[in-house]
């Protein structure tokens, strides 16, 4: 057994904060406390708990303490805040327990003071921030290029991304999956600064050999953002959105779950906004045949689901193009 010099010594030379509080007060701060909050324990013994550490965090700790005397299985950290001397605020973990003082309850507190981490998390949080709108600022400049090589689609890559990520969010994916769909749906054409503008903008039926031309876009948008370092599939889904559920599709003749969820997404979306637009060889089919297209299509091109859910939003929820 520890005797109460070495428990004395222990608590003196800890690394946390350890306090003693009973009705509200101090009655004990060891050292690194005092350290903590900037306030002597002659200071700390004239101020209310309350006056350190917010009311509210106190009261979410007393109503966890009751619990845990209930049986629960709740934790024993709870994350907080409080203020020194100077009004810094400092960020720390709380742990209290029940104790008797003096023949009276009291809670022993410990308080781990984690505003480095803090600190540091934030300027993460930061960083995290500024990379992405640094990334968004790249899809941005590489879709007006790709809108200024082919401009009969300006705007589609837009329409295209918002329609994806709506669909998506009926799937309750993350906002991460969001995001990459969102971002390979704004770029998905990339690949066309390959193909000659003369075909682009072509007025009329492309011959065989034009369209087998146009049909290696997936893969140069793929070759030329590969070597990319997103924090998405960017790369894979682009190469994968003309893939069809039978098979039929290119450039990897994919079937089935062999396509990634976010490329059939993308795949669906691109062909209904195609045919609600007008192209240079053709005017606009209309909304009502391109639905008709992926309802009569369903389970063989497209995924099922992914159909359902684009009916649903643009039959019934009133979702319209921009």
């Amino acid at each position: 057994m520890l005797n109460e010099e070495i428990y004395r010594f222990l608590i003196k030379k800890a690394n946390d904060g350890i306090a003693i509080v009973q009705e509200g007060r101090f009655q004990y701060a060891n050292p690194r406390l005092q350290e903590i909050v900037g306030y002597s324990m002659e200071e700390l013994s004239c101020l209310p708990f309350n006056a350190v550490v917010a009311t509210a965090d106190l009261n979410s700790m007393a109503e966890m303490q009751n619990r845990r005397i209930w049986g629960e299985d709740i934790p024993l950290v709870v994350e907080s805040s409080l203020k020194n001397k100077k009004g810094r605020v400092v960020f720390v973990e709380l742990t209290a327990g029940l104790i008797s003082h003096e023949g009276k309850p009291a809670d022993l507190v410990i308080i781990h003071d984690i505003t480095p981490r803090k600190q540091a998390e934030e300027v993460l949080s930061q960083t995290l921030e500024k990379l992405r709108k640094a990334m968004g600022a790249t899809i941005q400049a590489i879709t007006l290029t790709v809108e200024m090589r082919d401009p009969y689609t300006a705007g589609h890559q837009r329409r295209v991304s918002d329609l994806a990520r709506a669909i998506a969010d009926r799937l309750d994916f993350s906002t991460e999956k969001i995001d990459a769909i969102r971002m390979a749906a704004s770029i998905h054409d990339l690949g066309k600064i390959s193909i000659p503008s003369e075909i682009l903008s072509k007025p009329g039926k492309l011959n065989e050999t034009e369209y087998t031309l146009v049909k290696t876009h997936p893969q140069v948008g793929y070759n030329i953002l590969k070597q990319i370092e997103f924090p998405w599939p960017i790369a894979q889904i682009i190469l994968q959105h003309h893939e069809r559920i039978n098979g039929s599709g290119y450039p990897q003749k994919l079937k089935g779950r062999q396509i990634m969820i976010e490329a059939r997404i993308l795949g669906v979306a691109d062909v209904v906004e195609a045919m609600v637009s007008h192209r240079p060889y053709r005017t606009a089919i209309g909304l009502d045949k391109a639905l008709e297209e992926i309802q009569r299509n369903r389970g063989s091109l497209y995924d099922p689901e992914i159909v359902d859910i684009s009916l649903s939003l643009l039959y019934h929820r009133g979702y319209e193009f921009k």
